[in-house]
């Protein structure tokens, strides 16, 4: 049986996000936020679920520039590994510094930076828009000569240690603190702390920000997120809304080059105005002011079952028809859009769930079509349109407690 043992790396992280909540509460330090830490995990299950689609392509992308532009022919050695491992660390540190620097790569890296609270949880949020411009920077590495194998293999090693970096419950590492990037390190790095911004991009070695002048040490208890802290949960909000704002502030501009001045500017120079004109216009929809947390229990719910279906999805990939790919990751993507919706108290979280139906119906008649099934499906249609109003009432009832105002 060939499975996919990167599939793996599920459970593994779950465990350490689980270790670390386990002795945060033994020592009765509240690091962990219930709607922080699941809004955290449903961006790492989109990055792990469309990496099932675009894991392969960024293999392929390396082997082409090998192939056709390398410039030497790199065979693995110790020293070359080593020197692989130094040259995508030091690119990494340029990625993540323009991610920081340029507006356009910000609205593809702020992702990662929303989390107000600084756990296992937060080092999950990596979106495919940074992975797709992390891989433009390390496109150098195949130019130069190194093999698509020895790249990925890399990749790996160098996408690990950085989890282990997003924790409170680990102080300073002594001598390790004036080589490798440690907690510490990256605790200023998601800090707001005016005097801690944009430091310590390194990933895996500390070396690049001391050089290039960007290192700062901890010293005081950083606060953790953005300046200005988005204060929603909605997965949809999270992955776009700064690139909402850039479009409406380049709009405002005149003339190309204003318009090209504010996409490619810093982040610091950004006017926060943009985010209010943003808010009002995609998150002004009415809510469902509750009083309890008794829809907690429904989005862990589906938080776990999405989560044993990302596993089995990757795991048996090879094993599972295209299109049953599609319609699970779908059906996945939608329900972190549900939960995302639940936690922010939205009324038309009742929609997604037509959505999903939907997505589990098409499913099922297309491995087994007949009239019987056709005639049952038209039959639940006109039911759930002639109650609609009634049925959403008692989905609200139902996952938001009795008590319920609306906006």
């Amino acid at each position: 049986m060939v499975i996919n043992y990167l599939a793996l790396a599920v459970p593994f992280f779950l465990f350490f996000i689980w270790l670390e909540y386990y002795i945060a509460q033994k020592q009765g330090k509240s690091y962990f936020k219930f709607n922080s830490s699941i809004a955290n995990i449903n961006v790492g299950i989109a990055e792990r679920l469309i990496d099932l689609f675009t894991a392969g392509g960024f293999y392929f992308f390396y082997d082409y520039l090998h192939t056709h532009f390398a410039i030497f022919d790199i065979q693995p050695s110790i020293l070359l590994w080593i020197a692989l491992l130094l040259a995508t660390d030091f690119l990494w540190y340029w990625y993540h510094r323009f991610g920081h620097e340029v507006n356009l790569f910000w609205g593809f890296h702020v992702v990662h930076h929303q989390s107000e609270e600084f756990n296992y949880t937060a080092a999950t949020r990596i979106t495919i828009f940074q992975s797709v411009v992390r891989t433009a920077f390390w496109s150098v590495l195949p130019i130069i000569g190194f093999p698509a194998e020895m790249i990925t293999t890399i990749l790996l090693v160098h996408g690990i240690y950085p989890f282990f970096t997003h924790t409170r419950l680990i102080g300073k590492l002594g001598i390790l603190e004036y080589i490798m990037v440690t907690p510490s390190h990256h605790r200023v790095h998601h800090a707001s702390n005016e005097e801690y911004l944009d430091k310590n991009f390194g990933d895996m070695f500390i070396i690049w920000d001391k050089l290039f002048g960007t290192f700062a040490e901890e010293k005081e208890e950083p606060t953790y997120g953005l300046t200005k802290q988005l204060g929603s949960y909605s997965f949809l909000w999270q992955h776009f809304h700064f690139l909402v704002e850039i479009g409406y502030a380049a709009k405002t501009e005149k003339g190309l080059l204003n318009k090209l001045k504010v996409i490619f500017g810093r982040p610091s120079s950004f006017s926060p105005d943009m985010r209010h004109k943003a808010e009002k216009k995609f998150l002004a929809v009415r809510k469902v002011k509750v009083h309890t947390t008794k829809f907690r229990t429904y989005v862990v719910a589906q938080i776990a079952f999405i989560i044993i279906a990302l596993f089995l999805l990757l795991l048996f990939e090879h094993y599972i028809p295209l299109f049953l790919q599609v319609m699970v990751a779908l059906f996945i993507l939608i329900t972190l859009i549900n939960c995302g919706a639940i936690m922010e108290q939205r009324r038309w979280v009742f929609y997604l769930e037509f959505v999903r139906a939907s997505l589990v119906t098409i499913t099922t008649y297309y491995y087994f079509p007949s009239p019987t099934l056709t005639g049952m499906l038209i039959l639940l249609l006109i039911t759930g349109i002639a109650y609609f109003s009634s049925l959403q009432k008692q989905y609200l009832r139902l996952i938001y407690g009795k008590r319920k105002f609306f906006e």
